[in-house]
């Protein structure tokens, strides 16, 4: 087990007029599962492949604990790597794929088997240790690397979107089975993603990128409760935040006609254009004569316990979808139906209009 540090840690592909990734700096804790997420091309898996020594670093360091491994190769770093792909052998058993990276390390024979049979325990691969990965699941594929990954004892697990080829029910369990099993084994775990949900669900700290700069670096619930800037809200969460630009004057903001209530905390720090945010779940029905804004009902999305209505609103500054969560079934919304809708001080979300910073404590 180790810690995992990023300093200033650069990346620059051959012919490009910009660094993949500028210059990182993040301290993964010793056994933490940190989770890195964000859109296409944000450079979390250039991020995660400098850890693991598959691309150069062109400027910076990275150390795994005390060590300095910048230059080392992928050997020698004491890490593991799971992929999107499995990566296995089609023509070895689940137990010959599992033992090979022992096999080229010269652990002695008994020795490997016995750590084999003890990963398979964990993972409940055991029945189908002399099977061809051809005759397993996707899921069961995907233990199978997990078990390949965990026999070699390494100091550092590394995940490049290692769910990505599950079906929905398949990914749902899987990721439960890894932040379970990360948690036995107490492995420093740098996970890739660009599903907000598996990063919400799984991380302890989860790292959010954008163009290959670090936007927010902190535990799930405080990203969701708390984003940094406009990014972040827009990012994490789903449904998304809702977001409607205002005008801030004398400590009030004004979406249209629409009066939003504000944090106080806010209040002396707004001027000018704003960004207000408000989540799904935190819109309140009023009636009509409460000054609440209209939204028109297009789609409602029934899911039981709760549900989700995406309407239109014509007021000023207010995107052309606005989401409200509606639990319960006591009020059932229909398409074509005028809500009005409002909020409470403490779940508004203010954030400057033109740098996207949040300006709510």
């Amino acid at each position: 087990m180790a810690t995992v540090t990023f300093e200033k840690a650069q990346r620059w592909y051959p012919g490009a007029d910009e660094a993949a990734v500028p210059g990182i700096d993040l301290e993964i804790k010793d056994g933490e599962f940190m989770v890195l997420v964000g859109p296409s091309g944000c450079g979390k898996s250039t991020t995660l492949r400098m850890l693991a020594g598959l691309e150069e670093v062109s400027d910076g360091h990275i150390y795994i604990g005390d060590r300095e491994v910048t230059t080392l190769p992928p050997k020698d770093r004491d890490i593991a790597m799971v992929f999107q792909n499995y990566a296995l052998y089609p023509h070895m058993s689940v137990e010959e794929n599992m033992a090979f990276s022992l096999k080229m390390a010269k652990v002695p024979s008994e020795e490997r088997k016995k750590r084999v049979a003890e990963a398979a325990e964990i993972l409940g691969l055991t029945e189908f240790l002399q099977r061809k990965p051809k005759a397993l699941s996707g899921g069961q594929r995907q233990r199978v690397a997990m078990g390949r990954a965990i026999v070699r004892n390494p100091q550092v697990f590394c995940m490049d979107e290692p769910l990505s080829n599950l079906d929905a029910k398949m990914r749902v369990q899987t990721r439960t089975d890894i932040a379970r099993l990360q948690q036995d084994l107490g492995v420093t775990t740098v996970y890739v993603t660009h599903d907000q949900v598996e990063a919400m669900t799984m991380g302890d700290r989860v790292a959010v990128m954008k163009l290959g700069i670090l936007q927010q670096v902190d535990t799930p619930l405080k990203l969701y409760d708390k984003p940094a800037n406009l990014f972040v809200a827009g990012f994490i969460g789903s449904p998304q935040m809702n977001l409607l630009e205002g005008v801030a004057t004398d400590g009030q903001v004004s979406v249209g006609g629409y009066k939003v209530p504000v944090d106080p905390t806010a209040e002396r720090k707004m001027s000018g254009r704003i960004t207000v945010g408000v989540r799904p779940e935190n819109w309140r029905l009023v009636s009509d004569g409460e000054g609440g804004l209209p939204v028109k009902v297009t789609v409602v999305e029934e899911l039981g316990a709760d549900s989700f209505v995406y309407g239109t609103c014509e007021v000023e500054g207010v995107p052309s979808n606005v989401i409200v969560r509606v639990t319960g079934r006591q009020h059932h919304p229909h398409k074509g139906e005028m809500l009005h809708v409002t909020t409470d001080p403490h779940h508004v979300h203010v954030f400057d209009a033109d740098t996207g910073e949040r300006l709510s404590a």
